[in-house]
Formats: structure tokens, sequence, C-alpha cells
């Protein structure tokens, strides 16, 4: 902001009623603004310096707009969740405030042959699975990374890269996508920035950085300067100097990720029947009085409590009573309160794992962490938690109650898609959740939030939660395109939430679900609900696959084959192909027979059937939400 916009001084030689419209006025003004407004006011000055009642030529009207932004600036972002779609979205706001001329571009959307072109770049990058780049950033990636990629002299670029350090290729895209532009030629602003799921404090820390590093590099102050009339004779100080706007995160209002809303349990009832060995949860919380509201597709964030016996156990690992006291904003916690509600004390991963070593000094364990050893690494990762950690590698003095806390991260959110629509069930949101409970390495474990709800939050009691949205899994616009639905297991929670949608605006468009499970009489979810929307109609075809009722395992991608020739039809009617569920197995299979059932029934070769799907993905008519 220009300095020009301060309060004015009480002996400015203005009325009291003037000071205070001006003193309301003048803090509002983009520096563009105040520039504009400077030179003006020197024009007109000059003016009535030549004599009394000269005209004002028209050159210098009354009320200009402020000169257009010339100086771009192009935000890139990959996002799975809709968490980099977000904050690439504050980037631009702050850019726009900054002086630049920004736009906001999904990687999927980007037509790469401008890339050479741009002139300042920021990046705001997730990393997916392992190491791997979000779905819909795939083929901008790999263009990237291959060696057609054009070299980028006179780029200016910066990266903010989104991970999971539960994961061992924590922010892997981002860096990846950091280590190529610098490869080819790009001007490196600031350094990259890796952020855990607990993403908002760097994510501001990075933004308040980098906008005024661009704006240097970029000549914004230049290009400010040169847009604005220049007047004959400017006052000094007027319009002299480009002071960066504060980049503050926005104030948020209502509730939000920062601030969730205490929804209370309204029911909650197991849907599997006996003998199952599956133990599926339907939850119904209520928003009454919230103000929240969703859209089909989107997803509710639940922050969890820790299970007290699990926290119990980890402390008595890693030598602690559990009564021992931290200070915590002003308030004496013993560290088993502080880790209720409070810290992530389950996941295990390399990167805490090598901060503890610096901690324990045990030989043991420094060992494993050497590169060479990273087999034995991963073999001893698989199916452990942080318990075993403390249990396995002692540390050869007791930790501080500070030191074990500096090892843990913030207790993350957990998204669940949401299964229910506003428009069936007002003040409402439900949620179809796979409870998590096995055994390995001789220890009983339990999925931290599944349980929660399952265990420890009961009809009557609260669960902290707000809305995620989720921009790229939605139904299509035009409620007469027919949609097809594939959700084995808990992935039929978006689709029942779609199937009410439709139901309750009266779409017209057919409606097709794939589901599969373990056995037809104890795992067939929602069954009565389906069996009634398709006898009204409302659902026009359902397939199911029941895995363990039959000598030889069908799944959901088995029945999709086996309808190949309905199924083709359908998506060259138009149709939009959705996929809820595992990421791992189930989404890569049925992705797989996806395009095969485009080779087979419309006579294309498997790279042409490849370039049919992607197309689809291009066109948003085939989305996937999965996990």
């Amino acid at each position: 902001m220009s300095e020009t916009t301060s309060s004015l001084p009480e002996n400015a030689p203005f009325g009291h009623e003037q000071r205070v419209a001006l003193n309301a006025l003048l803090p509002t003004l983009s520096p563009q603004q105040a520039s504009w407004l400077s030179g003006y006011f020197a024009h007109t000055a000059q003016m009535a310096g030549a004599g009394a009642g000269a005209a004002v030529p028209a050159s210098a009207p009354a009320a200009a707009p402020s000169a257009a932004p010339t100086v771009p600036l192009t935000i890139l972002y990959g996002s799975e969740s809709g968490n980099a779609e977000g904050l690439a979205e504050r980037v631009d706001k702050a850019a726009k405030a900054a002086g630049f001329r920004s736009a906001v571009h999904d990687m999927g959307d980007y037509e790469t042959g401008k890339l050479e072109e741009e002139k300042n770049v920021l990046i705001v990058v997730s990393t997916w699975g392992e190491g791997d780049p979000p779905e819909r950033a795939v083929d901008f990636h790999e263009w990237v990374m291959g060696d057609g990629a054009p070299k980028l002299e006179g780029v200016n670029f910066a990266v903010f890269a989104l991970g999971d350090t539960s994961y061992p290729d924590f922010c892997e895209c981002g860096k990846q996508f950091d280590k190529r532009f610098a490869e080819l030629g790009a001007n490196r602003v600031m350094e990259r920035i890796d952020a855990d799921v607990d993403f908002e404090e760097p994510f501001d820390a990075w933004l308040s950085a980098v906008m005024p590093k661009m704006v240097e590099v970029a000549g914004v102050k230049e290009a400010v300067a040169a847009s604005a009339p220049a007047p004959a004779a400017v006052p000094a100080g007027a319009g002299a100097g480009f002071e960066m706007p504060a980049f503050a995160p926005p104030a948020e209002e209502g509730y939000s990720k920062n601030k969730p809303f205490l929804a209370e349990v309204k029911e909650a009832v197991v849907l599997n029947g006996r003998g199952s060995a599956k133990e599926t949860l339907h939850v119904e919380l209520s928003l009454e009085g919230s103000g929240l509201t969703y859209e089909v597709g989107d997803a509710l964030g639940v922050y969890p409590e820790n299970c007290a016996e699990v926290s119990e156990h980890m402390l008595r690992c890693a030598g602690f009573r559990g009564d021992e006291i931290k200070e915590a904003d002003g308030e004496y916690l013993t560290i088993q309160e502080v880790l209720v509600g409070g810290y992530d004390v389950t996941s295990l991963n390399k990167n805490l794992m090598t901060k503890y070593a610096a901690v324990a000094k045990n030989r043991a364990l420094d060992a494993l962490l050497k590169e060479e050893n990273k087999k034995k690494l991963d073999d001893y990762l698989h199916g452990r938690e942080l318990c075993d950690l403390f249990y396995d590698f002692p540390s050869v003095e007791q930790p501080s109650v500070d030191q074990l806390l500096g090892l843990l991260r913030k207790i993350p959110p957990r998204l669940y898609s949401i299964a229910s629509s506003l428009k069936a069930h007002p003040d409402e949101v439900h949620l179809c959740v796979g409870v998590v409970r096995y055994d390995t390495h001789g220890k009983q474990r339990k999925g931290v939030c599944s349980t929660f709800l399952a265990d420890r939050r009961g009809v009557g009691e609260k669960v902290p939660v707000y809305v995620h949205p989720n921009k790229n899994f939605k139904l299509p616009a035009d409620p007469d395109t027919p949609v097809i639905m594939v959700g084995p297991g808990t992935g039929i929670a978006p689709f029942r939430a779609f199937v009410e949608e439709r139901a309750a605006v009266g779409a017209k468009g057919r409606n097709w679900l794939f589901f599969g499970d373990q056995h037809f009489q104890s795992d067939f979810l929602y069954q009565t609900e389906w069996q009634s929307y398709l006898k009204s109609g409302v659902l026009s075809r359902m397939d199911v696959a029941f895995s363990r009722d039959t000598d030889e395992k069908v799944y959901v991608q088995h029945r999709m084959r086996e309808r190949a020739k309905d199924l083709y039809a359908w998506l060259e009617e138009g149709a939009y192909f959705y996929v809820c569920g595992d990421a791992g197995r189930m989404a890569k299979d049925v992705h797989q027979a996806l395009i095969d059932v485009v080779a087979d029934q419309g006579g294309r070769s498997a790279e042409d059937a490849e370039a049919y799907v992607k197309a689809l993905q291009k066109e948003r008519r085939y989305q996937r939400d999965v996990y």
C-alpha cells in the first residue's frame, strides 16, 4: 500500500467531516489508485496555477480508471483432494493485490506450449500415492519431465509442495517440479517449502515471503510507475514508493477446517449383517445451527481423538508414566491429556524415525536408517506404529516431554466422502465408514478415526467436523446426462448421495450402479434403498459382484467387462463415469477394464483406447474419488 494512504494528521487543511471521509477512503486504495490520484491532483494544481478559469483539458478526466496490471503471473496447481486448488486461488488474490495480471490454471487444463512464453510462475502441487502427481496433473508432469520440455530461461518460479509425512515419498511431486524447472533454466526466486497435512501456517509463511520476491524480480514496481499518468508536477513525496500489501490469511467466516463445528451424532448403525468379516458404520450427524452446506461429491473432515489405551501404551513404550506435566496455552495438563486430541500417536515413517534417531542415539536404529538398508527399513515400517519404534529401539537417555512432542505432528483430520444429499436430508450429513481393526506383529491395531466414530462417540455426543469441497467429483450440470457409478465397499458413499440428489431434483438422466463386496447376505450396503430406487426407476440399472460367494472371485471390473456392449453405448451417448474406493488395486483394475471395454467395443487399438479414456478425463466425464 502506498505511504499516501496513511491517516491524515489533525493539522491537515480539511474540516472534521472531510478528514473522516478521507481517512475512511485512503486505506482502501490500491497502489495504482493512489499513484493515479497523486498525478491527477498534481495536474489539476498546475492547471489552477495557470490562471483562474483556465479549462481543464479533456485528456485529464475527473475520474479515470486505474491502469490495468501489465506484469503476468501464472499460477499452476495440481490437486487431488482440492487443497492445492484452494491455495492456488489464495495465491491469485495476493498476486492481484500486489499488482500482477495473474491467472490460475489446473495443470490438467493448461496448454503446455505456453510454458516457455511465461515470465513468472508459481506452482502449488500435492503428491499422491507413492510419490505420484495428482491424476489431472499426470500428463503435464510427464511432459515437463520428458525430453520435449522447452528451455525456461527468463522464467521466474517458486514451488509450494503439499504432502503427508506418513508416506515415504513426502512431497515428491513438488520436489520433482522444483528440480526440473531449475534444470530447464528457470530462475528459482525462493526455496521450495514442503508442507505436511497441517499446511496452513507453512503456506501463509510461503505466500508472505514469495510475493514480495516475485514483485521485485518481475519489476511490478516499475510497471506500476510506468502505467500511472505522468503529471506535469508531482508534489514532494506524492506517489513515491511502492509498499507491498500485507499477505495475511483471509479472515474465515463460519465453520471451517481451522474452526470445526461440533456436530451431534443422530444415528450410528452397523450396516453389515451377522457373520460378516467387515464392520461398516452408517453415521448421521446434525448440522443444525452451523450454517454449513455441501454439494454431493464433497467430503466431510472429521477431527478424531485418540484412543486412551493406544496413547497410554505409546507413552509406556517411550518410557513415560503419562502424568508428566506440560504447559499448553497457559494451562497445565498431563502429557496424556495433551496427546488425546492434539497429536498423532500412531503414524510411523522414515522422517519421524530419523528425528527420533537424533534423540535416541540407538546404534541399531542408526544402522537401519542407512541407505543400504532401505529394503529392511521398508519391511520394518510395514504394519508398525510409533509404539513399536520406542519399544524396539529404546533411547539411551530418557527423552524429555518436549523432545517427545517435538517428534509428533498434530493429529490430522480424516476426510470421508459424504453419503447424503442436503436436499434429501436438510441440516444433516451422512457418512459410510469402514471401521479398521487388525492384528500385526503380535499387537492389536485400530484405525484412529473409524474407531473414534464407532467406539468413542455415541448418539447424542458431538464430533468436530468441517466441509471439504471436492470440485473434481461432481454430477454433470445437465440433469439429463446419464451417469455410471462404480463403488465397491465404502466407495458406495458418494453414489448414495448422487442418487438421492438426482431423485430430489427429478433428474431425467439414467443412473447405472456397479457395487461389490464380500457376501450378498451380510455385505450388501444400503440394499433396501437400492431396491427401492430400482423399483421407482430412479436407478436404471445395478450390477453387483460379491467376491466370496463364488468359487472364483468376481469383482466390479468383471461385471464391467460382462456388460461391455451397454457400457460403451452409454459412454458414446455422453455418460459420465465415476469411480470411488481403494486406489491401490480396485481403481487401477477398473481403469484398465474401462480401457479394455473401449478397445473391444469401439474396435480401437490399446493406444487409441487409452487416448479415448484420457479424453474422458480431460472433459471431466471420467472422475475418481480414490484413497
